[in-house]
């Protein structure tokens, strides 16, 4: 009768990667176990490191032989011997090499889980995460989703959700589709919200600037109003041209040449034009977001405010929506900044970045 041939490593050999540790293989008891591969080779172990490492081991060491006399045999198949003898090696120094981690990364994940070895299987899904590659990224998916490695399943999605046409020509994908339609459908499933989630966050961005810039035209105007600017100030006070430009100049200087358009332009009576439109516009924004009416120096402050109060224009909700997303745009801005920034800006009455066409 033919026997299993056994493997040809002693453990003086350091069968069990135990160098350079303070443990000497020498010292080690007789090996009481053996671990079976899919060549039929044994690797032999010892039964209380086993079981004091992995509870699946330990369970599968206490059943009951038939045979008192019978030797203890744990069988580990489906992966290569190499990879069952650095998963050993682990279980007995807590080491694996890089070479290995390179090798057999994916059957290390699948023994970790499988034998429920944590500190293992945390480092393989490090290892895999950092070598994720197009070839392989569907194997790592389809693994990391069997495993319940979460971290590695969803940075596997967001690479082929980045690089979805390449993947689209690999083998692996080409598996999945035959083998695994489910799966297919939640990666496409994955890729159609991400593509989703990034057009409305884009949405969001650019209304969100949008509404900083009208909170920055506002501080513009009671700036300009107040103290004056480089050529436009108060009505009772002269321009002084001498003074220099703002610590936040352009949106100060695009708001003046459109004040100064709307003082002169012939067109602003019959609403035909479209600068002096917009100028309307935001003296009724500030209007709307005025605490102080009756000595607020913007012109026709007072008069927007009584005059929304009497007419309460069906278009009233949005113009409230519009105040509180100025308001809070600015106010995001501010807690974003740093604390000394943030008491600089909430003792200057300027601000900055050049106007664009607002729609209103």
């Amino acid at each position: 009768m033919e026997t299993n041939p056994t493997v040809a490593i002693n453990i003086s050999d350091d069968l069990y990667g135990l160098s350079g540790t303070k443990s000497d293989p020498r010292d080690l008891p007789e090996p009481d176990v053996y671990i079976v591969t899919c060549d039929a080779l044994r690797i032999p172990a010892h039964s209380s490191i086993l079981a004091s490492v992995s509870p699946v081991l330990e369970n599968i060491i206490d059943r009951p032989r038939k045979h008192r006399s019978s030797e203890r045999v744990i069988q580990i198949t489906g992966v290569p011997y190499d990879a069952v003898l650095a998963f050993v090696r682990f279980l007995y120094s807590s080491r694996c090499t890089e070479e290995h981690m390179e090798k057999y990364g994916i059957h290390l994940l699948a023994l970790s889980h499988v034998y429920l070895v944590p500190q293992l299987k945390h480092r393989c899904i490090k290892e895999l995460g950092q070598r994720l590659t197009i070839e392989n990224v569907v194997d790592v998916l389809q693994l990391a989703k069997m495993c319940d490695a979460a971290d590695l399943y969803l940075k596997c999605l967001k690479l082929v959700a980045n690089h979805f046409k390449a993947v689209e020509n690999t083998e692996g994908w080409k598996f999945l589709q035959d083998h695994d339609p489910w799966l297919e459908l939640d990666i496409l499933q994955f890729i159609d919200e991400t593509a989703s989630r990034k057009k409305k966050t884009s949405k969001l961005r650019e209304e969100q600037k949008l509404y900083l810039q009208l909170s920055e035209a506002m501080e513009c105007l009671e700036h300009i109003c107040k103290e004056g600017c480089t050529s436009v100030g108060p009505y009772d006070m002269e321009p002084d041209h001498k003074r220099g430009p703002c610590s936040k100049f352009s949106t100060c200087q695009g708001l003046q040449l459109l004040i100064q358009h709307f003082a002169t332009c012939k067109r602003r009576v019959n609403g035909g034009c479209l600068r002096c439109k917009r100028m309307w516009q935001l003296l009724r924004l500030h209007s709307s977001m005025c605490d102080e009416p009756d000595s607020c120096r913007v012109p026709l402050c007072r008069q927007f405010k009584l005059k929304m109060q009497q007419e309460k224009k069906k278009d009233d909700a949005r113009w409230k929506l519009l105040v509180r997303k100025v308001v809070s745009a600015k106010t995001i801005s501010s807690l974003s900044l740093p604390k000394r920034k943030r008491e600089e800006e909430l003792g200057e009455t300027r601000c900055s970045h050049g106007i664009r066409s607002f729609k209103l």
